[in-house]
């Protein structure tokens, strides 16, 4: 567990100024980004064009690629992209290689019509959820390799700066999105998200140039290490053929990490946290995913939404994260995770309230700003919690796996809310008080363990 010797509240602080941190803070907006292209996005331009709340929902299906990249995390961890690899480092070339497939695919999006071409709509924008669930792998990967194995107040603050980062690439890009769909759209262009798309492409863009200043740490001592896995693996199968090589690779870069999160924890603890981790945030995600579509059916314009939802709710965000990290630094990660899941549950009834009530712009903003710092709050400590979780001889393929579950439990559950929605008959309220009881479960999970689990400075 994190522990703090006495300091005060501004020295404590002043950790998020390193260059470290700036850097943390660029990767993290990397990987926010695309969210904004396959979230909200997609969601309202195929609800704009027609398509039901049930259809909106299940899209958000292809989120699910998110859930299983620690499948082939190994494979990012281990594999060399020619010319890139070499040029700019084995993780940028990764992600730069991962950004110009996302870059493709707005460039496709800005040619179709939805409503005609429904298929290769979601088939683009399943493109576009495996580049971003495999840039994430090198992402996260480099973000921890920033930070020293023992600085466990740095690797609190780098997961602040993380969330940070997220936020801002999610919420600014949600920003830029709207007020570009809304400006066509006044302009009475047609094909008003079309543009809208290509516009996003730029940011793309940018944000590659923005990475080549993220320095890379040299691979060799993280090879060597793989190496001598592989050796020892290679030494129990015996003869040197073909496929005792094929399955020694097999052994090191899939089954190892995975034994050996299980041989840290046993067997017991370590099924409680991936059912944690798994059902933490899925009631924020129910919420999340139906969101912007309870916005516009009670009312709210794209520009309304652009100002309380996305600016106001990123400043809220920002704030609200980096003193969620200084919670985490003071007070420990298991106490900030109990606290989050509390929040997380009694702000969504905010929005309840906000359903049974009369459109009101006060109303509205409270409980964007109330969620936001739910959320922000919940984000920090669940990345720190598996941050301090993971092997640092696996760190790729072991952070992958958990914010996998993680995800998995967000992105396949919360694809049925729009369902939901449909089966309460649109009646949000109701939908809203189950998604705050949705954190019930994993808050018991995690009370049941949390004298048993082994973190990283323990």
């Amino acid at each position: 567990m994190i522990e703090s010797k006495k300091q005060s509240l501004s020295e404590t602080f002043s950790i998020y100024f390193e260059k470290r941190m700036l850097k943390i803070l660029l990767l993290g907006s990397i990987s926010g980004f695309p969210w904004v292209l396959i979230g909200s996005s997609l969601s309202l331009w195929l609800k704009e064009d027609g398509l039901s709340r049930s259809t909106v929902g299940w899209a958000g299906l292809i989120f699910g690629v998110y859930a299983f990249n620690y499948l082939w995390a190994p494979l990012v961890d281990r594999i060399q992209i020619p010319y890139l690899t070499k040029k700019i480092g084995h993780r940028r070339g990764w992600i730069v290689l991962m950004q110009l497939i996302i870059l493709g695919s707005l460039g496709l999006w800005s040619l179709i019509n939805p409503t005609e071409n429904l298929a290769l709509v979601i088939a683009i924008g399943l493109f576009i959820a495996i580049a971003s669930a495999t840039q994430d792998i090198t992402v996260d990967a480099l973000r921890i390799e920033q930070i020293g194995e023992k600085e466990e107040k740095s690797m609190a603050a780098g997961a602040a700066m993380a969330v940070v980062g997220w936020w801002s690439g999610y919420k600014l890009g949600g920003v830029i999105a709207l007020f570009s769909a809304e400006y066509f759209q006044n302009l009475g262009f047609e094909n008003y998200w079309q543009i809208t798309f290509l516009i996003l492409g730029v940011l793309v863009i940018l944000m590659n140039i923005g990475l080549m200043f993220v320095n890379e740490k040299n691979s060799d001592e993280r090879m060597i290490k793989q190496d001598e896995n592989d050796r020892i693996i290679s030494k129990k199968l015996g003869n040197k053929n073909s496929i005792s090589r094929f399955l020694t690779w097999i052994g090191g870069t899939i089954s190892g990490p995975i034994i050996s999160f299980f041989k840290k924890n046993g067997f017991t603890i370590a099924i409680s946290i991936l059912g944690f981790v798994f059902l933490f945030k899925v009631g924020e995600a129910f919420l999340g995913r139906m969101s912007i579509i309870f916005y516009k059916e009670i009312g709210f314009s794209k520009l309304d939404i652009a100002i309380y939802s996305k600016t106001l709710g990123w400043v809220t965000t920002v704030i609200f994260t980096l003193l969620g990290g200084l919670f985490v630094i003071r007070s420990g990660v298991l106490k900030a995770m109990f606290l989050a899941g509390i929040i997380m549950a009694g702000t969504n009834l905010l929005f309840s309230v906000l359903a049974w009530s009369d459109k009101s712009e006060l109303l509205f903003a409270i409980a964007v700003i109330f969620d936001d710092i739910a959320a922000a709050f919940a984000t920090v400590a669940f990345v720190a919690f598996i941050s301090l979780l993971v092997d640092r001889t696996y760190t790729a393929s072991q952070y992958a796996l958990l914010a996998s579950i993680g995800t998995a439990g967000r992105t396949t559950l919360a694809s049925s809310s729009g369902a939901l929605v449909d089966w309460l008959n649109g009646d949000w309220g109701l939908f809203f008080i189950l998604t705050a009881i949705m954190v019930i479960p994993s808050l018991i999970i995690l009370w049941t363990m949390r004298n048993r689990l082994k973190l990283n400075g323990k």
